[in-house]
């Protein structure tokens, strides 16, 4: 069962601060660094996939970059070079320990969890090398877009050169994936990326003082983490992890050219959400897809177009208006490419309810939270979604 502990672990990322040495113009957060280093990690195994015919498990990218994610958590704050020296001194010491913090909350997620991560953290390095490669690529490619940010309004603070050149020569080393050169030239590839990154700027509950702040961006990565976690809850196949963690991961891409539209906005009047729909799609094709190779076309609108709708595909057509429960028990193998847009969508909205309910906690209150987490927890009461008892969930964050 996914406890309350690994859902308020990931919800701590949004308050960690990176670069709070420097003087910054924004708020940079690691829950949204860590959401960018996942988009970026998948152009860049996609190029690897399709221009190498490389071999990616893609499961072992989610799960590694979720490991990751965990481990940063718990090893917080610590300047790069410090770090490094630490694991290369102690890192098997260190990463025991990270363990050993994480177990309480991790220990009864099932698919033995625990125990892949476990072997991530300390078994063989070379074991899905590729992955663990694309994934460090992702991390100094997100790392550079936020130092450019803050390297103009810094040129004053000592090391800051060095730190430019630092980070210029580790993305030099994964110059022979082909994604990170082509991310490098700045062009179409770039262009995808830094619209992603835009989205670190969009504010979610932008019209509420709310505490943590979230970004639609770190929203995003909440719940593609909760889409994986349910999806493995239920055991669902490779195929059907790897489109609900993506598609979860995707679902408010088009906000970077429509911002957030509350939900009382979209259904105040008849027929405007399906407007807001129509719009958003013209910019995906006209605005997002030009920016990517045609061959992942198909598949970025599998994703993003009728996000929360359960689908899959039987020889070549996408099926839609299949129940969950059809899914697990007729469609759940890699061949008909299975997408829980009903999980999604709950995972969105629990996504949202906890970012109402830890703010009340923390004391910071305003309407539009409090009839938000009422009118979900209301939505969910009683709610079971592919065998999934949301209204459990749901409760952990009720106080």
């Amino acid at each position: 069962m996914i406890g309350k502990g690994i859902i308020e672990r990931f919800y701590d990322a949004a308050s960690i601060q990176r670069w709070n040495d420097h003087v910054r113009p924004v708020e940079l957060t690691e829950l949204d660094k860590q959401a960018h280093k996942m988009l970026i990690a998948f152009v860049i195994a996609k190029y690897e996939t399709y221009e190498r015919n490389a071999a990616i498990n893609w499961i072992s990218l989610i799960e590694g970059g979720l490991f990751e994610f965990l481990h940063r958590l718990i090893l917080t704050d610590i300047k790069p070079p410090v770090f490094h020296q630490m694991m290369d001194r102690k890192g098997r010491e260190l990463n025991e320990w990270v363990l050993e913090q994480l177990i309480p909350d991790i220990g009864n997620l099932k698919g033995n969890f625990a125990g892949r991560f476990r072997e991530y953290l300390l078994g063989e390095p070379a074991q899905y090398k590729l992955e663990r490669k694309i994934l460090k690529a992702a991390h100094y490619l997100a790392t550079n877009w936020e130092f450019k940010i803050i390297y103009t309004m810094n040129p004053f603070i000592y090391g800051i050169e060095r730190t430019k050149e630092e980070i210029e020569n580790e993305i030099e080393d994964y110059f022979d994936l082909i994604g990170v050169q082509k991310i490098s030239l700045g062009k179409k590839s770039f262009g995808f990326i830094d619209l992603c990154g835009q989205l670190r700027f969009q504010q979610r509950w932008a019209q509420s003082p709310r505490l943590p702040k979230t970004s639609v961006l770190g929203h995003m990565l909440i719940v593609a983490m909760l889409a994986y976690l349910c999806t493995i809850e239920i055991d669902g196949c490779d195929r059907r992890i790897y489109n609900n963690y993506f598609g979860a991961l995707f679902h408010d891409l088009p906000e970077v050219l429509t911002r957030d539209i509350v939900s009382p906005v979209k259904s105040s009047i008849e027929g405007l959400q399906d407007l807001i729909k129509e719009y958003e799609g013209i910019q995906v094709e006209e605005r997002i897809l030009p920016l990517l190779p045609p061959a992942w076309h198909r598949e970025i609108r599998f994703f993003v177009e009728d996000e929360f709708e359960n689908k899959i595909i039987d020889q070549g057509e996408i099926i839609k208006g299949l129940s969950s429960e059809e899914i697990s028990e007729k469609y759940n193998q890699d061949q008909f490419c299975p997408l829980d847009g009903k999980i999604i969508k709950a995972c969105d909205h629990l996504a949202a309810f906890i970012e109402a309910s830890l703010s009340i906690r923390y004391g910071v209150r305003a309407p539009h939270l409090e009839e938000g987490k009422r009118r979900l927890q209301e939505m969910y009461q009683g709610k079971t979604i592919a065998g999934i008892n949301f209204d459990e969930i749901f409760k952990y964050f009720t106080s």
